[in-house]
């Protein structure tokens, strides 16, 4: 299959004949990327799929009303994060302590059959998990994806500089993690 450009597919897309083979060729250039944006953040595999799923049945139903005033990438990352934050606010427990909260992030990644990190793998996805949600959904984006904070921006629609901000402070939590688990 030869790569579309995206204007064409943004015009596929729209149009009601074409739109549904557009979307296989969205999914399938995306579904990669946005698989493990979710992943980092929930950290278990089926629940990335989950999260990964309803982005794109968000995505196809919210299809008519996109305007294309934005990139698809950033309507679909900011979909897929507005997902994430959602299943993580369900599945949090308030009462959960700290201690009982990395307890349960090591756990979780012990448990996945498709982790296979090592323990400073590990202890870096607890240090993430302690993170508030903006601070580590900066961090994963900038660390892992390396995404330029002008891009961040436009679908965070938060200041370069706030981003800046966070991801300087996650950083900084990061590192007095280790320092407190050595």
């Amino acid at each position: 299959m030869k790569a579309i450009d995206e204007k064409d597919l943004i015009c596929q897309l729209q149009d009601e004949t074409t739109r549904a083979a557009a979307f296989s060729v969205l999914v399938d250039k995306y579904k990669e990327t946005l698989y493990w944006q979710i992943r980092r953040m929930v950290l278990n595999h089926d629940d990335a799929d989950d999260v990964l799923q309803n982005t794109f049945i968000k995505a196809w139903t919210g299809l008519p009303s996109f305007r294309a005033e934005s990139k698809l990438s950033t309507w679909l990352y900011r979909i897929a994060t507005n997902e994430t934050l959602n299943f993580l606010d369900r599945h949090r427990q308030p009462t959960m302590s700290l201690d009982d909260e990395e307890s349960h992030v090591a756990l979780s990644l012990q448990s996945d059959p498709y982790f296979d990190g090592d323990a400073t793998e590990a202890q870096l996805q607890e240090a993430i998990n302690g993170l508030p949600a903006k601070q580590r959904q900066v961090f994963l984006l900038k660390y892992y994806d390396d995404m330029k904070y002008e891009e961040m921006s436009d679908f965070l629609s938060t200041s370069v500089g706030a981003l800046k901000a966070s991801y300087h402070h996650a950083v900084k939590k990061i590192c007095d993690f280790f320092e407190q688990h050595d």
